[in-house]
């Protein structure tokens, strides 16, 4: 790390294993979207787990089937705030049979969502993971562009980003 420090990072445009500046741009888009992609799927579970949309009630998980691998598909009796009756769910694959926890019933009415602190926290992690992985685009964007100037504190940005909702996306993975 010792040899690095005061160089500066350059794009050698010249060396065969350096994608054209048209890939380069397709891969920063790419980038791009995968993190984007994991904050926009986890919109609907988050408005769920806040309390924003569906339907409050509790939720039992009623058993669990292993899908082999570490891996299984949970399901369980959803029963809403404002009575009526009770609907057969998905619930989360992180769930143990006889859990019961307050929730809220998708739209579709096909699965349940934990509320409440536990419930943002568990929507979180995916948003969470998306602002990470997107942590040091904007550097990696000005050394592709050839700016010189800004560039440390983009990677500082990056540093402190990456870092912080790394750890929130740990802390969600394991607390949820």
């Amino acid at each position: 790390m010792g040899g690095r420090a005061g160089r500066d990072v350059e794009v050698d445009w010249d060396d065969p294993d350096t994608p054209a500046p048209g890939w380069m741009g397709f891969l920063l888009a790419l980038w791009l979207l995968l993190g984007a992609a994991c904050i926009w799927f986890a919109v609907d579970d988050l408005r769920l787990a806040a309390g924003a949309a569906g339907t409050p009630g509790v939720l039992q998980v009623t058993g669990c089937t292993d899908l082999g691998e570490g891996r299984h598909d949970c399901h369980g009796l959803f029963r809403p705030d404002a009575g009526g009756v009770p609907v057969v769910v998905g619930a989360s694959p992180d769930s143990a049979a006889g859990d019961v926890v307050a929730a809220r019933l998708t739209p579709a009415g096909d699965r349940a969502v934990a509320s409440g602190t536990t419930g943002v926290l568990a929507a979180s992690t995916l948003p969470f993971l998306g602002v990470a992985l997107l942590g040091y685009l904007p550097w990696t964007t000005a050394v592709v562009l050839g700016a010189r100037r800004g560039r440390r504190t983009l990677a500082v940005l990056g540093h402190v980003l990456t870092a912080v909702f790394g750890t929130a996306t740990l802390v969600g993975l394991v607390l949820s």
